[in-house]
């Protein structure tokens, strides 16, 4: 079964909880604080594996969860990371944040790998915590969440050449007739409803060739296999155009090829940037050399193969010249990709809002959400540095600015607080 497209939700591990603990022994006073941090919680990676040419197995997953960091111990014991989640995928796959848009990762080089969401960072045991102030506190961090984010891939195969055209053009017949492929081949529409790769061999080079799901008027609106043929396209090098230059069913193979062009421009403009080749498909039959005589004064420009591809007339030619073509044809990259997606920002930023829900003012904002989650309140000394904090962030200094009276109600996450002067 073929799967190119998948949605997926990823948890990576949280951090292991760092340690309060003191230095007990026997004759020795003042021992002071012993206690370790906790271990990194997981990354979760995506990495290309040349086997797979589906997302098939991805699709049974619908949340991919790391493993908790171990936390950290008396004596000075950090806390073991948890081991990373590896997650195979073909080449050729894109991973997009759902949510936001960005591209995170673009997958396209054997063992190419990505961390996709990166596991939070152990909390500190109370020996790091101590400073020239307070060298014996009683307190430690809880671990980082991990990043926690939904995210889509989408598989556009990897081919040099992609056949282009409407349904029962020939594209099946001709990657049949050149490569090694053996696609399903039959006299009705969409027939071709997953890509199918052949290995074409010229003397003593190759190039990759797919038969894409063919096009009909209206695929970059998403009609019919639309965007399910076009994100294909976008993979290759150059594009082939396969018209029925016999015009069968009444068609127009110059209104074909406009169509064509009209479809792969709405869906992408680099797609007609491409180079390109025109694959004039069976001249064994009557009405095909009026219309390709029509069709060379229109476009005299374009480099055109005539051919009988159920014939296997003039085929040699083709490959010859595509061949040619790949090898002159530089890849480029398909997109720019973000890092807005990275747990770790250690810039100093307060990013914060402020909103009033009813009597209740509301804080948003990473820090001071992932300051919540990584204090335990139920050590005082915890609450002390979490207000502290929260004062240096400047969230105190604008409440107050927004007209907070002390006792108002505050809330960050699930957790509500009375404000205080």
């Amino acid at each position: 079964m073929f799967v190119d497209e998948v949605k997926v939700k990823l948890i990576a591990g949280k951090g292991g909880d760092g340690c309060t603990s003191f230095r007990r022994e026997k004759f020795v006073e003042m021992g002071g604080p012993n206690g370790g941090n906790g271990g990194k919680g997981a990354d979760i990676i995506f990495k290309t594996d040349k086997s797979l040419r589906t997302l098939i197995d991805l699709k049974m997953m619908k949340t991919i969860k790391g493993d908790k960091g171990v936390s950290g111990k008396g004596s000075n014991k950090n806390g073991a990371g948890a081991e990373n989640i590896i997650i195979k995928v073909p080449m050729g796959t894109t991973i997009t944040n759902f949510e936001t848009g960005d591209i995170i990762a673009d997958l396209v080089k054997e063992d190419e790998e990505k961390i996709v969401a990166f596991g939070g960072r152990g909390g500190r045991g109370n020996k790091a915590l101590a400073t020239r102030e307070n060298k014996a506190p009683h307190t430690s961090e809880l671990g980082q969440p991990g990043e926690e984010l939904i995210i889509k891939c989408e598989l556009k195969v990897l081919a040099d050449v992609g056949l282009v055209g409407f349904p029962s053009v020939g594209k099946s017949t001709i990657l049949s007739m050149i490569s090694g492929a053996t696609p399903k081949i039959g006299a009705y529409h969409f027939t071709t409803l997953s890509p199918n790769l052949g290995l074409v061999r010229v003397y003593d080079d190759t190039f990759v060739i797919a038969d894409l799901p063919g096009l009909i008027e209206g695929a970059s609106d998403g009609i019919g296999l639309g965007h399910k043929f076009l994100r294909h396209a976008m993979r290759t090098k150059v594009i082939a155009h396969v018209i029925d230059m016999a015009g069968i069913d009444g068609r127009d193979p110059l209104d074909d090829y406009e169509l064509i062009l009209n479809e792969l421009a709405m869906y992408d403009e680099k797609l007609i940037l491409k180079p390109k080749v025109v694959i004039a498909n069976k001249m064994d039959l009557e009405t095909s050399h009026e219309n390709l005589a029509r069709f060379k004064n229109k476009y005299p420009d374009l480099k055109i193969f005539p051919i009988s591809a159920i014939l296997n007339e003039g085929l040699d030619d083709l490959i010859i010249y595509l061949n040619k073509l790949v090898k002159e044809t530089e890849n480029s990259p398909l997109y720019e990709i973000s890092d807005n997606h990275k747990v770790y920002k250690y810039e100093k930023e307060s990013k914060f809002s402020i909103t009033k829900e009813g009597s209740v003012w509301v804080i948003k904002g990473k820090e001071p959400e992932e300051l919540l989650l990584m204090t335990r309140f139920t050590e005082d000394e915890s609450i002390l540095r979490f207000a502290r904090k929260i004062k240096g962030m400047g969230i105190e200094d604008e409440l107050e600015r927004l007209g907070a009276y002390p006792g108002d109600e505050v809330k960050i996450l699930d957790y509500i607080f009375n404000y205080k002067e």
